[in-house]
């Protein structure tokens, strides 16, 4: 499936009911709009089954919660719903967006207590989040936004507001010819990338920012488990800017960007080496199995 994201063949499940993809509008004083009232879930089905399908919309509930918008579907609810929508549309391989937000309503300031809360869920089918970065490994801009506190944010939640300084380091990073982005959080650690968590490799064994102020992602806790499985150390902890250059080995995670090597951050090189080829094709067989 190719272009215009609001201009395609297909079905997306919206408020309960599936609806022609050029159907599923919003009016445009919907609160999420103007206040980014919205959490959602990027999920990927592999083979028709949709990788820890149940744990990303258990998170999709935790993360209306934490924003104070609950969110009126059950679990068993939104399961149902993505697969539909996968049946709908005829996927086996697919990427799959659900997103709840506040709707248009009685409320249009800052306040959003009385305005429904709606859902959709839309999928696609969607290659290599990183293009050829695979092979190569992704070249990463370092980010002059850092992510914030916890006291500022709920950070545990998966919301549409936390990303616009990913969106804005994403765009300078393409402007510079990356991939991506690498942020540092607001006391100066390593955090993430704008879209995925981040490994190295030292003398054989992994280190790994600790999720205090960013998301715990459900790929970085597949991968910590591969890897501890496998016997390798992993080390979860802050991890200082000057670190950087004696890393041997880099990755990313998550949903869209599965396992990605990287091969450059800032003026900070690094080999695709072993471990991070070993790890990103045993995730590959297991999302698959």
């Amino acid at each position: 499936m190719a272009g215009r994201y609001d201009d395609r063949d297909g079905k997306i499940w919206m408020d309960g009911a599936l609806v022609d993809w050029r159907d599923a509008n919003v009016h445009v004083l919907t609160h999420a709009l103007h206040y980014a009232s919205s959490v959602f879930e990027g999920e990927r089905a592999y083979n028709g089954k949709i990788f820890l399908s149940r744990e990303h919309s258990e998170r999709l509930l935790t993360s209306g919660r934490l924003i104070d918008m609950e969110i009126p579907w059950t679990v068993d609810q939104i399961e149902a719903a993505k697969t539909q929508v996968l049946k709908a549309n005829g996927f086996s391989d697919a990427y799959v967006r659900a997103v709840a937000f506040r709707g248009a309503g009685e409320d249009m300031g800052v306040a959003s207590s009385r305005n429904p809360v709606r859902m959709a869920i839309a999928a696609w089918e969607w290659g290599a989040y990183y293009g050829d970065a695979k092979m190569k490994g992704a070249k990463l801009d370092i980010s002059r936004w850092k992510r914030p506190s916890p006291e500022t944010i709920p950070s545990a939640a998966k919301a549409a507001g936390l990303y616009m300084i990913c969106t804005m380091s994403k765009h300078a990073a393409e402007a510079k010819g990356c991939s991506d982005a690498m942020m540092f959080d607001y006391r100066g650690y390593v955090a993430e990338a704008t879209g995925a968590n981040i490994f190295f490799v030292k003398d054989g064994e992994v280190h790994t920012p600790l999720a205090d102020c960013f998301l715990n992602g459900l790929t970085r806790q597949t991968v910590i488990r591969m890897l501890k499985e496998k016997g390798v150390a992993v080390h979860e902890r802050h991890i200082l800017p000057q670190e950087l250059e004696g890393f041997e080995q880099c990755w990313l995670t998550g949903t869209a960007a599965e396992v990605t090597p990287v091969g450059q951050i800032g003026d900070y090189t690094f080999e695709v080496g072993a471990l991070t080829r070993d790890i990103a094709e045993q995730y590959e067989r297991h999302v698959r199995s």
